[in-house]
């Protein structure tokens, strides 16, 4: 009986961990928005040519 609970707190905790790190994962803007990675690279590409042309 005490390995089924433990097995089930478990399971609950990595199900909340799982949860938990899609959401609060990854870079934000600063509005609050997840920057894809496609937004991140142009924004990299318009860094890099506002620096050559300096």
């Amino acid at each position: 009986m005490l390995w089924l609970i433990l097995e089930a707190c478990a399971a609950f905790f990595l199900l909340v961990f799982i949860v938990w790190w899609t959401m609060f994962s990854g870079r934000k803007e600063k509005n609050g928005r997840p920057v894809t990675r496609r937004q991140q690279a142009q924004q990299q590409a318009r860094e890099q040519t506002d620096s050559d042309q300096r």
